[in-house]
């Protein structure tokens, strides 16, 4: 391990605050609000109902970072960050800023779960948070989706089962590599929504049997060749995931194929780093969650009837594939 500088520490303690500013501009729309047109602080106060003297100070923190524009007392945001952050541009990410606004009363409560205080009690997301939570998701998945397909192999398939599928987003990109690829997408009714909307946009909804349900607690639909589950485990403990993949097995046709998308770790846990990082995620957001090795991977697939386990791509962002077959 290279050592740390002194600088380099400060700097980690301090990322926060920048981190915030921007939270706070997404969970303003300042970006949307700037992007249309020029204003003052007073202008955008008016609108908005926000404190003239706290927004004025945010106005300027977000144009010393460069995500906003000034000149004399006015504010804009100029088209590539309008690009990204408004909620009007088609590439937005803001879907995903407003998901680790969210994260950021969970993450506060870290010291305190490391001392043995428990998470504290969550509540439902509400219909805001929950299309944030998926526009996430897209966000996430859309540029790195037609890779992973690819690495999947999906040629030989007929019928998928995209578990969790969330709006869509690997659902398309597998039917765009395999033109004659039929797909079941089971998610929750309220994301189920989200989906059908996406697909149509799409032009894609002929091709795709829509299933609300939750895997929690319900069985997945039967008669799929091929089974893609993508970032759920690491939400889930061993013994959950092994309840999922029992249901996985029972969805598959005899030779039937599983892919598994998440974080894969080596053994020490440090490697990747984005998921050593990302199990502190989970440790603050679920109760039983984390990130994986593969030989904890393998060994409860195994237990759930598959054989043929084997790590099909490795991976630093949550992009690492493992596959198994039903016997």
């Amino acid at each position: 391990m290279s050592p740390i500088s002194r600088e380099e520490v400060l700097r980690l303690s301090w990322n926060f605050m920048t981190s915030r500013i921007l939270l706070s501009g997404a969970e303003s729309n300042l970006f949307t609000i700037l992007g249309q047109s020029r204003l003052t602080a007073a202008d955008i106060a008016g609108r908005t109902g926000t404190d003239l003297r706290a927004l004025t100070i945010l106005l300027d923190a977000l144009a010393a970072m460069g995500l906003l524009g000034k000149e004399g007392e006015t504010y804009w945001c100029e088209s590539p960050v309008y690009q990204l952050l408004s909620e009007d541009a088609p590439d937005s990410i803001l879907a995903m800023i407003l998901h680790a606004a969210h994260l950021w009363h969970r993450w506060s409560d870290l010291t305190d779960i490391v001392r043995g205080a428990g998470l504290s009690p969550g509540s439902a997301r509400d219909a805001r948070e929950t299309r944030a939570f998926i526009g996430a998701m897209h966000a996430v998945a859309a540029p790195q989706a037609g890779r992973i397909v690819e690495a999947a192999k999906p040629g030989g398939a007929r019928a998928l089962i995209d578990v969790g599928g969330a709006s869509g987003t690997y659902t398309i990109a597998f039917l765009r590599a395999v033109p004659g690829l039929k797909a079941t997408l089971f998610d929750r009714p309220e994301v189920i929504a989200m989906a059908r909307e996406r697909l149509e946009r799409e032009d894609l909804r002929d091709r795709v049997r829509l299933v609300a349900g939750d895997f929690t607690r319900d069985e997945l639909p039967q008669g799929h060749d091929l089974a893609f589950v993508s970032a759920i485990i690491h939400q889930n403990s061993p013994a959950q995931n092994l309840s999922l993949f029992k249901k996985v097995y029972r969805s598959l046709v005899a030779g039937g194929r599983v892919v598994v998308r998440d974080h894969v770790m080596e053994p020490d846990r440090t490697r990747p780093k984005d998921g050593a990082i990302f199990a502190v995620n989970m440790l603050v957001n679920t109760s039983g969650g984390g990130t994986y090795t593969f030989e904890e991977i393998q060994s409860v697939l195994s237990q759930a009837g598959f054989s043929r386990i084997r790590l099909l791509a490795k991976g630093g962002h949550m992009d690492a594939l493992v596959e198994a077959f039903k016997k």
